[in-house]
């Protein structure tokens, strides 16, 4: 089966000698779920501007869907939608009319963009504001917008880069399902994101970069199997004022109502149970504190934090190019 995304040795210098990606190679299956996860400035931004042609790479070959972006460019682009972090439409243009463009830049006839834009507003709620325009729109509705631009032209690779930044948790759900609801209908997707639980929702298999390698390159699954502690954190009825000591275990407060439990790969927690009982602690819930792949993310590259919202500058030497909206337009 011929891969969504082949890529083999891919690296990026800049001018300025800053190596942004170190040979990396990857590949995509059709059909697949697929996120690309890493820290700030590890090369996830660089990667996707030269999947879409935004960023000369220095060596290696990119192929989507068995077409290379060198030699069948065109080909290629045409298989791709991108939804960037950053609104790149006029938000003085109806929404209508941007979402219609788009499919002309990629060749649609008229009619055929007109049916695809009605149908792509009105599954991602926007129909009703097709003649609103875009500077009107919430930050959530202008992301939902992004997407039906992506998808006017019914790319077989979609690629969300950050999809959900500000966006609102009930909001984020239902944006969830929808892009579940194209990928089972064949869809692929990449998705970069520094919402790790989105990640571990939606993806099927996952890539770690850090400093313009690879470094992990697995099933979520099997990711998730490495995980050598996890942290609860316990709800008491009643006032504490320091943890409970449980034999094998370490604890911490947090605060007058809740304490913290770490259990370590192997542990039951059914000693935990029975430790609280003994002390007569009422407690009234129990959840996770973290995400479990957020956890992993930090262990793997080092970073004591999850990546921003927002993505680093591009190193001095090349200019950072804005995402782009045209079908057949090579960027520099």
């Amino acid at each position: 089966m011929t891969a969504a995304l082949s890529i083999r040795n891919l690296t990026k210098v800049y001018d300025s000698g800053f190596h942004a990606l170190k040979g990396i190679s990857l590949e995509v299956q059709p059909g697949d779920f697929f996120a690309l996860l890493g820290p700030n400035g590890a090369g996830k931004s660089t990667t996707i501007g030269i999947l879409c042609s935004l960023v000369r790479k220095t060596e290696g070959e990119v192929e989507i869907f068995g077409r290379n972006i060198d030699t069948h460019f065109s080909e290629a682009k045409k298989e791709v939608g991108i939804v960037p972090q950053e609104f790149n439409f006029s938000q003085f243009e109806k929404v209508q009319d941007i979402v219609l463009q788009q499919g002309g830049f990629y060749g649609l006839p008229k009619r055929t963009a007109r049916v695809q834009t009605e149908k792509y507003l009105k599954k991602l709620g926007l129909w009703d504001k097709r003649d609103t325009p875009a500077r009107m729109l919430s930050g959530g509705m202008k992301r939902r917008l992004m997407i039906a631009r992506a998808l006017v032209h019914e790319p077989k690779l979609l690629i969300l880069d950050e999809p959900t930044a500000g966006v609102d948790i009930e909001l984020r759900r239902s944006m969830w399902e929808f892009l579940r609801e194209i990928n089972a209908a064949g869809t692929t997707i990449i998705l970069t994101t520094h919402y790790l639980e989105e990640a571990e929702s939606l993806c099927r298999h996952v890539a770690i970069i850090d400093q313009g390698q690879i470094v992990k390159n697995t099933t979520i699954r099997s990711l998730l199997t490495e995980l050598n502690r996890e942290v609860f954190i316990f709800d008491c009825a009643d006032s504490v004022w320091e943890a409970p000591k449980i034999e094998g275990f370490t604890t911490h407060l947090v605060d007058e109502h809740s304490f913290e439990v770490d259990v370590q790969k192997g542990q039951s927690l059914n000693h935990v149970f029975e430790a609280l009982s003994e002390q007569g602690m009422n407690i009234v819930s129990m959840r996770n504190k973290a995400n479990r792949l957020e956890e992993l993310f930090v262990a793997m590259t080092g970073n004591g934090q999850p990546d921003e919202t927002q993505a680093p500058s591009e190193p001095e030497g090349e200019p950072a190019a804005a995402p782009s909206t045209g079908g057949n337009r090579r960027g520099t």
